[in-house]
């Protein structure tokens, strides 16, 4: 058969088949370059036209060269990950989800509420709008409480870890002094605490402890969030230093004010499975005072300098986090 002329059609095109040449005509049938030309383009494939050859070709005689069976021209789709591949990014994207909802879940109610007021007070839950004059110190107030909560309520769960520490502690003290070593290990101070004045014994000072967690915790989560928003401005909006200085400050100020209660709270602890020599935080607030001075209130309080280094690295390293992982801040000077 004499050789016919054709241009490509825009398919072909597509398909990459630009260059037509005379031994890939046949009997009227025409066979793609190769038989199957793919080009890529990243992860992805554009396959080529795959042609039925139903009459044999005298130019290819062996027929298991060429496709018997149609397809049609078809993008194929990325690789599949796989069940692990999955599963991590479900793991990634739960995690994330929950941690920026949970961060962004006090923004998000005052929102709605400001959102449907209006509704509130036709059904008589709300007795008058919001204020925008009376927004910022309620909200200052909101994370002073939210804060100070949220360390109360921890301690709860640790304080009985935090005495055991402290009776370790002292205790190894003692005993470098030529004292004999009361307990033996954490197991032994839980054992004997137990022995001497059951469960009470454990959370000896538990009371004035939570007036102190709500001051520091308070002041720490609180300050820091209701601050950075009215600091950390312009160019240092982002700054992991900024932060850093000002956590550092704040982690201090609040270690300060609340450091008198943290003194009364420790020799509370120290006497458990003793005779009674405080009848309860305030007497024995007042006896330190009245024999030791003021200053017995702040002994050790300068190491909270070094200390805070630590707290202004976790409020600075939270900042930071958000953006390398959820790509914005959340919160109070988030986006």
């Amino acid at each position: 058969m004499a050789e016919q002329h054709q241009y490509p059609s825009v398919l072909k095109k597509a398909a990459g088949q630009l260059h037509l040449s005379p031994s890939q005509h046949c009997a009227g049938f025409q066979a793609p370059a190769f038989y199957q030309r793919r080009f890529s383009y990243g992860n992805y494939t554009n396959a080529a036209f795959q042609y039925p050859m139903a009459q044999r070709c005298p130019v290819t005689p062996d027929m298991s060269l060429v496709a018997a069976n149609p397809s049609p021209v078809f993008v194929a789709a990325p690789k599949e990950k796989g069940f692990a591949g999955f599963a991590i990014d479900f793991l990634m994207g739960g995690v994330s989800a929950a941690v920026s909802k949970t961060a962004a879940a006090p923004i998000e109610r005052v929102k709605l509420l400001i959102q449907n007021q209006d509704e509130m007070i036709k059904q008589g839950r709300l007795s008058e709008p919001y204020k925008d004059k009376d927004g910022y110190w309620v909200w200052f107030a909101g994370n002073l409480a939210s804060g100070g909560l949220a360390g109360a309520s921890s301690l709860l769960f640790v304080y009985s870890l935090d005495y055991a520490r402290t009776r370790l502690a002292n205790d190894a003290k003692a005993a470098k002094k030529g004292g004999e070593r009361q307990f033996n290990g954490l197991i032994d101070v839980y054992r004997k605490t137990l022995q001497s004045d059951g469960i009470a014994g454990l959370y000896r000072g538990f009371n004035i402890s939570c007036v102190g967690i709500i001051v520091y915790r308070g002041l720490y989560f609180g300050m820091y969030d209701s601050l950075k928003p009215v600091i950390l401005t312009g160019d240092l909006q982002d700054s992991f230093f900024a932060s850093f200085a000002l956590g550092w400050l704040i982690t201090n100020g609040a270690g300060l004010a609340s450091y008198p209660i943290d003194t009364v709270r420790r020799r509370m602890m120290m006497t458990s499975g003793q005779a009674v020599k405080y009848s309860s935080s305030f007497d024995c607030f007042a006896q330190i005072l009245k024999n030791e001075g003021a200053k017995s209130l702040f002994k050790g309080a300068g190491a909270n300098i070094l200390r805070a280094i630590a707290g202004a690295g976790v409020l600075a390293g939270y900042d930071k986090l958000q953006l390398l992982v959820l790509g914005k801040k959340y919160g109070s000077g988030g986006a």
